[in-house]
């Protein structure tokens, strides 16, 4: 079974740090109008959670609680699949033993939610797919390599305050360092197998550890933690530290990055397939449509999302066709994409300038978000960018989540490599989406939100995570942005990949698509540059069906908006709809749509 969802999709989808003691938690206090039936519905989310804690520590980090603070997990072992089988079936087995039918409203939704997550995680686990998915335990954007650097560096999740966490730092390191023998151990066996990661997807991962490798001891990610020392570190013990840490450095992780990157240039890139889509793996058709299940929460098929798209992307382009028009170029709209992408006014002068021009968003923004939300989070959000050890394979922007208690802030991460082709005719729209009101609103107000069980405030779904941010995206007329025709046309730009997306992921992991093919459709279609297009079709090719969330997302939302509309007339508040859409955390698409249903019926 694939790691990556389990972390980076968790990351994603909201697991964060709660302000926890080192103890385990009580279950949560009964609330007015609860009964036997709710208590115990949430006395089984609690020791659920309780147990995935202890199954996966690193998870249990991210939120703040260190009572596995010296571990990493037992990943990419039998061992570690077949508990995360059991515990699914178990969970399943206790939660159809509750009546649904005596519980408040609120707690039907958290059933309907936990069922459907635990019945969605099963199917990961039916023999069709773990035949292939536990074969490819890496790529480039999904494996600890991706996000363990920065997360042990310092300045990512891990807390470094006390003596203690800087010990259970090296602890964590060391496993993280053996991890990769149980790594190479799965791809030989899925290379005898015959089931293997493409080439380019090889190629990307040994980028990856060259740059973790070429940084040396003292200018590793690694020793950020210390570099710098909080207040109350007796210097006899920074100095044992700096010692400590440049000898794991020296002795431990070099050695392991070496030895997967030598294993991946070596052995497992000639044996790596030159085709890139999972159709082309044996049992791979099966495991694709998993991933379209797993990520839109909905059982679509490959040739229904790839219409889709092909309507979406016509629609779209008749849009960047009037803003041509209003611009008054004089050309084809492929000779407009030229301009767009070509002409230095639209080129940030520098990574400062860039992120300046994010903060002014960030500022307006602000002054009018309330106008569309009677919810904000109090968690604070910052805007730095995209550490140098990944901004090569890093999207153009992304989020991490901050912590509950606002003790560390959301961050809006901006790429910068590159740099000319981070125009600024996307900002606005990119902000919007990973900043306010996207990821930071919807993450925060899951996680600050204290009624909900465990799971619905750390966990979640990308169709959800992902098409909120999308559909964020849509408020700019609300908002007061893209009144430029040019950042208008970053807009549509930003919702024209998301169309493309279903178009390519489909026809990659479909219908025989190359890599080459698919860039030249993206590049043909918008004024992506050569440099972001190449960048998502890698990313597609690493992680079937992620992509195709967004759009199914965003056009579940929009299309529970238009009903309630309908339905509402003068009664329809923007702030209260958002309200009823965020206030529950991350819900499959089906629960979500039900969900809008009884509010707009609560409303009338």
């Amino acid at each position: 079974m694939r790691l990556a969802p389990l972390i980076l999709a968790s990351l994603l989808a909201g697991v964060s740090i709660p302000a926890l003691s080192a103890q385990q938690q009580p279950a949560p206090a009964a609330l007015p109008g609860e009964g036997a039936e709710d208590a115990k519905l949430k006395a089984l989310f609690h020791a659920s959670d309780e147990a995935s804690l202890k199954r996966n520590p690193i998870m249990a980090l991210f939120r703040g609680d260190q009572r596995y603070a010296d571990q990493l997990g037992t990943y990419y072992t039998d061992a570690y699949i077949a508990a995360e089988k059991a515990a699914n079936e178990a969970d399943l087995a206790a939660l159809r033993k509750i009546d649904r039918a005596k519980l408040t409203p609120v707690n039907k939704i958290a059933y309907d939610v936990f069922e459907a997550d635990q019945l969605r995680a099963l199917k990961g686990y039916r023999p069709e797919i773990l035949a292939v998915s536990k074969y490819l335990p890496m790529d480039h954007f999904t494996g600890f390599q991706s996000f363990y650097p920065d997360f042990a560096s310092g300045q990512g999740a891990a807390p470094f305050k006390t003596v203690a966490d800087y010990e259970n730092n090296l602890k964590r390191n060391a496993q993280y360092a053996a991890m990769y023998d149980r790594v190479i151990g799965l791809f030989r066996e899925g290379m005898q197998r015959r089931i293997v990661q493409p080439k380019l997807v090889v190629t990307n991962m040994i980028g990856q550890f060259d740059n973790l490798i070429a940084q040396g001891v003292e200018e590793s990610v690694f020793y950020g933690p210390v570099q710098k020392f909080p207040d109350g570190i007796a210097e006899a013990d920074q100095v044992r530290l700096k010692a400590a840490y440049a000898a794991q450095i020296r002795d431990v992780i070099l050695p392991a990055h070496k030895k997967i990157r030598d294993f991946l240039a070596s052995e497992y890139l000639p044996a790596a397939r030159d085709t890139v889509g999972t159709s082309d793996l044996p049992g791979g058709a099966a495991l694709y449509a998993y991933a379209i299940e797993s990520n839109t929460t909905l059982p679509l098929t490959a040739d229904y999302v790839h219409n889709l798209g092909l309507s979406e992307v016509k629609r779209i382009t008749a849009g960047m066709e009037a803003q041509k028009e209003k611009v008054g170029f004089k050309g084809s709209l492929q000779e407009f994409f030229t301009h767009l992408r070509t002409d230095k006014r639209f080129q940030p002068a520098s990574a400062d300038a860039l992120r300046e021009e994010y903060e002014a968003i960030g500022k307006r923004v602000d002054a009018r978000v309330r106008e569309q939300f009677s919810l904000i989070p109090k968690t604070p959000l910052e805007i730095r960018p995209v550490p140098a050890y990944r901004e090569k394979t890093d999207a153009a922007g992304s989020y991490m989540q901050g912590t509950p208690d606002g003790s560390r802030p959301g961050v809006f991460y901006f790429n910068t490599y590159d740099l000319p082709t981070r125009y600024t005719w996307g900002a606005e729209t990119l902000y919007l989406h990973e900043g306010v009101p996207g990821h930071h609103f919807q993450i925060s107000l899951a996680q600050e939100n204290a009624a909900l069980p465990a799971f619905m405030r750390f966990g979640g779904n990308t169709a959800y995570v992902e098409g909120w941010a999308l559909y964020a995206e849509t408020l700019w007329p609300e908002l007061g942005m893209e009144t430029d025709p040019y950042q208008r046309m970053g807009g549509l730009t930003d919702e024209m990949l998301r169309a493309m997306r279903l178009v390519v992921d489909s026809g990659l992991h479909a219908k025989g698509w190359s890599r080459d093919q698919a860039i030249d459709y993206m590049v043909t279609n918008s004024p992506m540059s050569q440099t972001d297009a190449t960048a998502e079709v890698e990313r597609y090719i690493a992680m079937p069906g992620q992509a195709l969330a967004y759009k199914i997302g965003q056009l579940t939302i929009l299309k529970a908006k238009a009903k309630a509309k309908a339905a509402l007339g003068a009664k329809f508040d923007p702030r209260g709809f958002h309200a009823a859409v965020l206030d529950t955390g991350a819900l499959p698409m089906p629960v979500l749509e039900k969900k809008i249903d009884d509010w707009v019926a609560g409303v009338k």
